[in-house]
């Protein structure tokens, strides 16, 4: 056999080509089945009609995006774990697959990552959250969501603002020209950057949300992140479903907030979800002891849900003033609850199936750090990442399969068990092949 080389396969393209002589790639298992569901629950008729209102009732006009590839698209950001529109769009163009799951012919061009962020600046909010539940139903239609015992927790995602950028909320002075008349006050008439940055280090109480703001993301909050680095950022809670995984709800807050003063909202949305699932709705609500409060657990008794919140050492306290008699006896019946063998049982679910959402979401989703600006463009693509997260649940239960990721990963195992088997075969035929030759 002829060395084939690169020389030789430099030639003029041809002008024309028939579209049977057109190399196909073998068919992507995942996508094709995750369509064949979408397409068995109408799901394209669904987010036409939820979005036919922000468009003219005109045959004028050239065709916008249609809302079914838009969803597509934000659903092949979280199965293929792309955080900008930018890598979405480059991602559906190169992938044969992957137009096919939008629906695009190879004489098609994709949609421009320009087109992705004005869709999604025209549809608003709800309409995201309405996708979201819209998963979430067929989900409880499927009997894989029961809303009676939830988990809540909470992580931060880093602003697309630089925290250099910042200015001060009453004069919008920058950071730097604060420092300068800070060093001008100190002595220094023409400070440089090293004496700049040395007099920062020494100021306390530098990093104020009430006097500082990102003029590009004002919803951003200046916090510390898990790693310690400090970065304008973004707060993400959530309620998982601990019979299943799902993600009932989630809400998006500033980063600087507490979990005390952050779960009540996160709470208010999930009972809203399970009410839809179950008349009860929440009954048991758990988490950990970064939401344990007295008026956390008093208002958690008062709509009728156990919690199993394990309580913090603060030493002895001492239940004076005002409400103080109610907060002591809810601790008190919380403490009980948390030192029994079933609060065991659900924190380790808690610590499984609550960081699971985190991980998908987030790392191997691509939205750690969020490339929109704003609380409510990011929550636009995490109610999208969310649905995209309980479809895989729902692809799951139906093929055993909940990512293209993890489908690679079984193939290649499966390659790896027959080149074992192959090996093993060989080894035992070709003693027997040399005995015959002799």
């Amino acid at each position: 056999m002829a060395m084939g080389t690169r020389r030789k396969r430099e030639r003029q393209q041809d002008l024309w080509i028939a579209s049977k002589d057109v190399v196909e790639t073998p068919a992507n298992a995942f996508y094709d089945r995750l369509n064949q569901i979408l397409d068995e629950h109408k799901f394209d008729a669904k987010v036409e009609r939820l979005c036919s209102k922000f468009y003219k009732k005109s045959p004028y006009g050239r065709p916008s995006m249609a809302p079914g590839v838009y969803f597509r698209s934000l659903l092949i950001g979280y199965f293929e774990g792309l955080d900008s529109e930018r890598g979405i769009a480059w991602r559906t163009a190169d992938s044969l697959s992957l137009r096919k799951f939008l629906g695009y012919a190879l004489d098609e061009g994709t949609p421009d990552h320009s087109t992705i962020s004005r869709t999604r600046r025209l549809y608003w909010l709800e309409t995201h959250k309405a996708i979201f539940r819209w998963v979430l139903k067929i989900l409880d239609e499927e009997g894989l969501v029961s809303g009676r015992t939830v988990s809540i927790d909470a992580t931060t995602l880093e602003a697309n603002a630089a925290l250099k950028s910042i200015v001060r909320r009453d004069n919008g002075q920058s950071y730097n020209d604060y420092l300068k008349e800070l060093a001008k006050a100190a002595g220094i008439e023409n400070p440089t950057r090293e004496q700049l940055a040395r007099l920062d280090r020494k100021r306390k109480k530098k990093g104020s949300n009430q006097e500082w703001m990102s003029p590009s993301d004002p919803d951003a909050r200046i916090t510390k992140m898990k790693d310690g680095r400090t970065h304008l950022a973004h707060k993400a809670e959530h309620a998982v479903d601990l019979t299943s995984g799902a993600l009932l709800a989630l809400t998006l807050q500033p980063a600087n907030e507490g979990d005390t003063s952050t779960i009540h909202k996160t709470l208010e949305e999930a009972q809203a979800v399970a009410r839809e699932i179950n008349e009860a709705g929440v009954e048991e609500v758990v988490a950990d002891k970064g939401y344990h409060s007295g008026a956390v657990l008093k208002e958690v008794h008062e709509q009728e849900i156990r919690s199993y919140i394990p309580e913090p050492d603060r030493g002895r306290r001492k239940w004076q003033g005002e409400g103080k008699a109610e907060e002591q006896k809810r601790t008190y019946e919380n403490r009980r609850r948390v030192r029994g063998d079933r609060n065991k049982r659900l924190q380790k679910l808690r610590s499984e199936l609550t960081e699971r959402t985190f991980a998908h979401l987030y790392e191997t989703g691509g939205l750690r750090r969020a490339h929109v600006r704003g609380h409510e463009n990011v929550l636009k693509r995490l109610f999208v990442h969310a649905g995209a997260f309980n479809l895989g649940l729902w692809m799951r239960t139906l093929c055993g399969i909940g990512t293209p990721r993890s489908l690679q990963g079984r193939l290649a195992a499966v390659c790896a068990v027959f080149s074992t088997l192959w090996s093993l075969v060989y080894d035992a035929i070709a003693p027997i092949g040399t005995q015959a030759e002799f």
